[in-house]
């Protein structure tokens, strides 16, 4: 996957964030945990941007590790969720299950770049 196709990956997931916070139940649980989802999620695609425009080898991989920490972070929110019992499993499966992908590359793309001092 090359740079753009991975910036595209992350602000949809962004996106898709956006429009899940938008539409939980109003109410004190649900909002806390999507102000916290929201501002981790999109943050993924951000930080990733930022990457892209590292000034160092050392730089990117420092700028990559806050793009794990925060789809890390989301895969937090997205459990408590379902844990929370605010939203079915089956709801949030695909949404999951690409914030992983997300998360792995990203893990990947760092053990290579260390890998290549």
């Amino acid at each position: 996957m090359n740079e753009q196709m991975f910036k595209k990956r992350t602000k949809q997931l962004g996106l898709r964030v956006i429009r899940l916070v938008n539409a939980l139940p109003k109410n004190r649980m649900a909002g806390v945990i999507g102000a916290q989802i929201l501002r981790s999620a999109t943050s993924v695609g951000a930080n990733y941007r930022a990457a892209c425009r590292g000034r160092s080898r050392a730089d990117v991989i420092a700028k990559l590790g806050f793009v794990e920490e925060e789809a890390d972070e989301t895969l937090y929110w997205l459990e408590l969720l379902v844990e929370g019992a605010i939203l079915p499993a089956k709801r949030l499966e695909d949404l999951m299950t690409e914030t992983n992908e997300i998360l792995a590359m990203t893990v990947a793309s760092i053990k290579t770049l260390r890998a290549r001092k």
